[in-house]
């Protein structure tokens, strides 16, 4: 059956739907980047609010900025805006019907259809989720970065914006004009202290045109950060098959893990909708729940991620399945990574690693190990060089995540250790690979490369505990080596 507001009392009773009358839905946020990981998370907390009878005045109106995103609009239109959601629970696959987007804006090159409805009074929150990579961070300096083609467009162009950020500044001025009060700008992207973030790149953007109006949006904006977690896997031919066999015709069906988690601070001067209700917690210890998830679940996914890499497993739950890589994982969160991450308010972080260690091993979710390859330059200097600069500050000598950093080096090398090419599987693969290649006879040039590891090539313990796995790792191969580590030889 097609998703449809007309169809939706036509669908399988095993599919939940919303309860509530969408025509009576009135739109309080505009989100930017309604990919798969928004319409599992934000999209699915505010439809269970909406079916609690509750925060009615705060459905989404969704918008994008790449021109893939006009398929998006495309195929959601066709559905009246919704999307099915199927949570992979090996106890037993669910369904619903998630109704929380009632518009999707045409995705234009100047982005005004955008900037027009942000600018409208009722519009009190502007969400993104624009990936990782989409916030023009500098990876040498860790800050916004002023250089990048499309920001020079945007300071230049401030009234034909092509960034998000330039279409929120946009708006921002509008309502500034029209004496209405700001939105408040939230980041729904798995980036550390991502109000933090995000405020760094509207702010900077806005200094490049107007620098007055830059420091208002400082004084006057609120960005609030939040973590936000669910692992929600690319949508291809299994997703939409799996959809077709719970009775949905979707052209975007989203899959997902059953656990969700959203933590924010309480920080929106316009209002916002009572989301506590639905399990979202507000603290103002934000920054302890994102470094905990940061060095246990994203660090968790390197540390599997390479050396599955390397001997061509293909789904994370397969290389959960093998008993070293799952040893490694266990071993270096155990002994590494658990020591150095704060406490966290109301959470016990051992049992918070082994619930990590459940949410790899799903076999129903059909992660790909090339996805948690996917972006080294980019997530490394997030994930795990923090805890291999904190591992050594406390006195330790992080060399499981010394040796993790030369299991990356040898994937950007572009062969596996069966002798298949990996495709290339990071925006800098280029210069990753040759840098790879040069290691493989001088391992100290894969630390200098500053931008990721900054001034680490210059300790003496790092380079010679990178220089012996590297070299190990060629001559003995990954298998061995991790062996070695986890007998206590390395």
């Amino acid at each position: 059956m097609k998703i449809s507001n007309a169809t939706l009392d036509q669908l399988s009773a095993k599919i939940q739907r919303p309860n509530y009358n969408r025509s009576e839905l009135k739109a309080g946020i505009v989100h930017i980047g309604c990919g798969n990981f928004h319409r599992a998370h934000m999209a699915v907390y505010l439809d269970d609010l909406f079916n609690l009878g509750d925060g009615h005045e705060w459905a989404i109106i969704g918008a994008g900025v790449r021109a893939n995103d006009a398929q998006m609009r495309e195929d959601l239109a066709t559905q009246d805006f919704m999307s099915s959601v199927i949570e992979l629970d090996p106890d037993g696959v669910s369904a619903r019907i998630v109704g929380a987007m009632i518009d999707f804006l045409p995705v234009e090159k100047a982005n005004q259809a955008l900037i027009t409805a942000m600018a409208t009074e009722t519009i009190r929150i502007v969400s993104l989720t624009v990936t990782e990579g989409g916030y023009f961070i500098d990876p040498k300096t860790g800050s916004f970065s002023a250089s990048h083609a499309d920001i020079i467009h945007d300071g230049a162009h401030p009234e034909q914006p092509e960034t998000a950020f330039g279409a929120i500044i946009a708006a921002l001025k509008l309502r500034f004009q029209r004496g209405f009060k700001p939105f408040t700008v939230m980041s729904c992207d798995n980036v550390p202290h991502n109000g933090n973030v995000t405020r760094d790149a509207v702010v900077g953007l806005a200094t490049l045109s107007d620098p007055d109006f830059a420091l208002w949006i400082a004084d006057n904006v609120a960005f609030p950060n939040s973590m936000v977690d669910r692992i929600t896997p690319a949508t291809g031919m299994r997703e939409r098959e799996l959809a077709h066999s719970l009775g949905v015709d979707d052209k975007a069906p989203v899959t997902c893990e059953p656990f969700r988690q959203w933590v924010m601070e309480d920080n929106f001067p316009a209002g916002r909708p009572p989301l506590e209700k639905v399990g979202v917690t507000f603290t103002d210890q934000v920054h302890r729940f994102e470094t905990m998830k940061i060095r246990i679940l994203n660090g968790g996914h390197a540390i599997i991620a390479y050396p599955a890499g390397l001997r061509d497993i293909e789904y994370v739950h397969e290389a959960m399945q093998d008993d070293q890589i799952r040893a490694f994982l266990d071993h270096i969160e155990s002994t590494e990574i658990l020591p150095i991450v704060p406490p966290v308010p109301d959470t016990n972080l051992t049992a918070y690693q082994n619930l990590i260690v459940e949410r790899f091993s799903n076999p129903d979710i059909g992660d790909t190990i090339r996805r948690l390859c996917l972006d080294g330059s980019n997530r490394q200097p997030k994930f795990i060089i923090p805890s291999i600069r904190d591992v050594i500050a406390q006195g330790g000598k992080a060399s499981g995540l010394i040796l993790l950093s030369a299991l990356w080096c040898r994937y950007c090398f572009g062969t596996s250790e069966n002798g298949n090419d990996i495709a290339p599987n990071d925006p800098n693969w280029d210069r990753l690979q040759a840098r790879a290649i040069e290691a493989r006879n001088n391992p100290v040039a894969w630390l200098e490369m500053r931008e990721i590891y900054d001034d680490l090539s210059e300790n003496a313990a790092v380079v010679e505990a990178f220089s012996t796995s590297l070299n190990a790792i060629w001559r003995e191969g990954s298998q061995a080596v991790i062996t070695s580590y986890l007998s206590g030889h390395t």
